[in-house]
């Protein structure tokens, strides 16, 4: 009688690998390392893609990126000790970014185990604080049933990372080959609870009422793939919206209730405020403080960070996103009328709103000075996006810069390091978006040292042919000024640490075999960014823009907090 066990032993990275691509994994993205060639040869065997970057942070990256772009699994994989530890700024991203990533870190024999040998490090309690699930896997037997418990909590309640420790043994060993449970895939599928009614009802009678309503929609808009939920409540109820993060691009920029330059004013006078998911409060007020004595403040979202973040700010719905957002819309559907006639005003005032901040900034983008103002390159980069531009930004100053002027065309067009603002993240985006979406064009904006951190990649992307159009703002627009320059008005000595600057990234990008340039002149811009399109390489835009050129609003970001 059989009992659906195959007795014919598994190479345990065989079975580990079924059990990644039983939950849905399609690519593993890792680093080179001897102690891990079994893990790569059973995801061979299985038709699960592996992908090689050089060092393990960038890896963790790209499988976040993967994660963020495709709504799959990202899945990283990473030798033992410094590794890990390597890994740890990518799977700490992952986790503010609410990203369902698995880090697989691969131990040494655990006959050296906390005895000095090489590689030998306490690893489990490194990354548990940034993950959901952290786990040792003592056996082969047991390996498919703890990645499988680790990629499910990924996706329980607020996605984020988990984290599977497996020893040289439990790859080296062989286990029965078990044939796949049916509830396997049932569970690689995430849950979308439901909100409750009678809070769904609440907000629906609020939003009908309001005089002077405002919607933010944050990142679980994208991550829970609510956009045309979205789409239907703000055009339905007549409600200015806002975007934040991978919500960016839910609605046109020419769309009559998109906006974005007025968000400061619409949140200070507004009656009923809308938050989806955790876009954070400062994005409303600045540094977190209620944004309107008067307003009535709802958020929509799962977790825990949802619901116990602000607790002085309003009401919470916990749900899923598109699920709530679906089921306000349907219950105010019947009574939208009058309240959508009485906020053409409301809609017109932030409007012009918007038109004053417009033309307050005008002078910037369109400036002639050399060095190249920043708002001027990134107004020329945003004439230069099409409908099927994914957009990547990397880095802190650079990126907060962007998201005032650069808007994607399209849902889910947009990747940006996310609320922990790690540097780093550009390049191994730009390959986790270039393999998973081959057809659309990407343009990455790196700040003066982010690209330092994973910039060797940028030879994976000429490797595996992957182009794309990199423009590196030289010298951090929205960073402080030099130690030096300081030095030079106070009259102190400059002393140590002062920053480097003028490293030539066209050189490096040639040297690579992609495409360079250096732009000194703002009329050079969109000349240059048409040159590297066209090249169909990997290309890097060496753009020197003013380091003291002074930005309005980076200040007033919560990041910067």
């Amino acid at each position: 009688m059989s009992d659906g066990i195959n007795r014919q032993l598994v190479p345990g990275g065989r079975v580990i690998a079924r059990a990644l691509e039983a939950q849905g994994v399609e690519v593993v993205h890792t680093s080179r390392g001897s102690r891990i060639g079994g893990l790569h040869e059973g995801c061979a065997d299985e038709g699960i893609e592996v992908v090689h970057l050089h060092n393990e942070q960038a890896a963790t990256h790209a499988a976040d990126a993967h994660a963020r772009i495709t709504g799959t699994p990202g899945c990283a994989v990473v030798t033992a000790g410094p590794g890990t530890a390597a890994a740890l700024p990518g799977v700490a991203t992952a986790s503010r970014a609410q990203s369902p990533l698995l880090l697989i870190g691969v131990q040494s024999a655990l006959t050296g185990d906390s005895r000095g040998t090489r590689q030998d490090l306490t690893r489990i309690g490194m990354p548990a604080p940034f993950t959901k699930y952290a786990a040792n896997v003592v056996d082969t037997a047991h390996a498919a049933q703890e990645v499988s418990t680790a990629l499910r909590a990924c996706h329980h309640g607020e996605p984020g990372p988990s984290y599977v420790e497996i020893p040289l043994q439990v790859l080296d060993a062989g286990a029965p080959s078990a044939t796949p449970h049916p509830q396997d895939e049932h569970h690689g599928v995430p849950t979308r609870p439901a909100a409750d009614p009678g809070a769904v009802q609440r907000l629906a009678d609020l939003l009908v009422h309001a005089e002077r309503p405002a919607i933010l929609l944050g990142r679980q808009v994208w991550t829970t793939r609510a956009t045309d939920a979205a789409v239907t409540l703000v055009r339905s109820l007549n409600v200015p919206a806002y975007t934040d993060g991978a919500a960016r691009g839910t609605l046109p920029p020419d769309d009559p209730h998109h906006f974005r330059l007025s968000r400061l004013y619409a949140f200070a006078n507004a009656d009923v405020i809308v938050v989806v998911g955790d876009a954070p409060l400062g994005a409303l007020r600045g540094r977190g403080e209620r944004p309107a004595p008067q307003a009535t403040v709802v958020r929509i979202g799962r977790g825990p960070r949802i619901a116990d973040a602000h607790e002085d700010v309003g009401h919470t719905i916990d749900g899923d996103a598109g699920a709530v957002l679906a089921s306000v819309a349907e219950a105010a559907a019947a009574r939208t009328g009058d309240g959508a006639y009485r906020r053409k005003g409301w809609l017109d005032e932030l409007r012009a709103a918007e038109r004053t901040a417009y033309e307050r900034r005008l002078p910037q983008l369109r400036s002639d000075a050399r060095p190249i103002h920043p708002y001027r390159l990134l107004h020329e980069l945003d004439g230069f996006l099409t409908e099927d531009t994914l957009c990547i930004t990397d880095g802190g100053g650079v990126a907060l810069c962007s998201e005032q002027i650069v808007q994607p065309r399209s849902p889910g067009h947009w990747l940006d390091p996310g609320p922990l603002g790690t540097p780093g993240v550009g390049i191994p985006f730009v390959l986790a978006a270039k393999r998973a979406r081959p057809d659309k064009e990407v343009v990455a904006l790196f700040g003066a040292g982010d690209l330092s951190v994973t910039g060797w990649d940028f030879e994976t992307l000429v490797r595996l042919d992957l182009p794309f159009i990199g423009i590196v703002a030289g010298n951090s627009p929205a960073g402080p000024p030099h130690r030096a320059d300081r030095a030079e008005r106070d009259g102190r000595p400059a002393g140590a640490g002062d920053p480097f600057t003028g490293l030539p990234y066209d050189t490096f990008a040639r040297m690579l075999g992609g495409y360079g340039e250096a732009v000194l002149d703002p009329a050079d811009i969109g000349p240059a960014l048409r040159r590297a399109r066209e090249s169909g390489k990997p290309s890097l835009l060496d753009v020197r823009v003013d380091p003291h050129a002074y930005t309005p609003g980076t200040p007033n970001q919560t990041v910067d907090k």
